[in-house]
């Protein structure tokens, strides 16, 4: 099964591993590979795991990952999340402390951030901080792909994207056109 696209930002990624097909609903997450194998495309973003994962590393980015995609898709809709959606998402925000490091490259000191905590907790933490950013930010201008029984998120650079990638759903959507436009006639000798 291959992994749903990933660039967007790391909260709408996440809820992109669940989904729909053309062979019915899908998600990417349903086995500890699935897991590892997203973790490796967001490998920039997120720290990798050092040991195995986990079935309960699995369900807890799960459960997580159900709560981010409940917030998100009524908060865009300017609807009031459940109390325990946000309160998962704010419990998972604290697992992990964050704090500030200071390091000296190239003749200037650089200030990063880094979570202290095992790396379960630092990778919820470091989701629902993504959700969190993304709802204090760009949330009411996320939308749905149009592209027929894809159900992706994306937030637009530009104000007329319409498909999650415009290689796979707006190909689709224009082919599909073409032939509408090009049914019943005859061919060209």
């Amino acid at each position: 099964m291959d992994l749903p696209l990933t660039g967007e930002p790391l909260a709408l990624d996440l809820i992109n591993t669940k989904g729909g097909s053309p062979d019915g609903p899908v998600d990417h997450l349903a086995t500890v590979e699935g897991l590892r194998r997203w973790l490796t495309t967001q490998e920039h973003r997120l720290p990798q795991p050092a040991a195995d994962l986990t079935e309960a590393d699995r369900a807890a980015v799960v459960e997580l990952r159900d709560a981010m995609t409940t917030v998100v898709d009524l908060a865009r809709r300017g609807l009031e999340p459940p109390e325990w959606a946000l309160r998962a998402l704010s419990d998972a925000d604290r697992l992990a402390s964050p704090y500030r490091t200071l390091d000296w490259r190239e003749g200037r000191v650089v200030v990063g951030a880094e979570r202290e905590g095992d790396y379960r907790s630092t990778l919820l933490s470091l989701l629902a901080g993504a959700t969190i950013d993304l709802l204090a930010g760009p949330i009411g201008t996320v939308r749905d792909c149009e592209g027929p029984g894809c159900c992706m998120l994306f937030l637009p650079a530009h104000p007329r994207r319409r498909w999650c990638s415009p290689e796979l759903c707006g190909n689709r959507v224009r082919v599909a056109r073409y032939y509408r436009r090009h049914a019943g006639r005859e061919p060209q000798a």
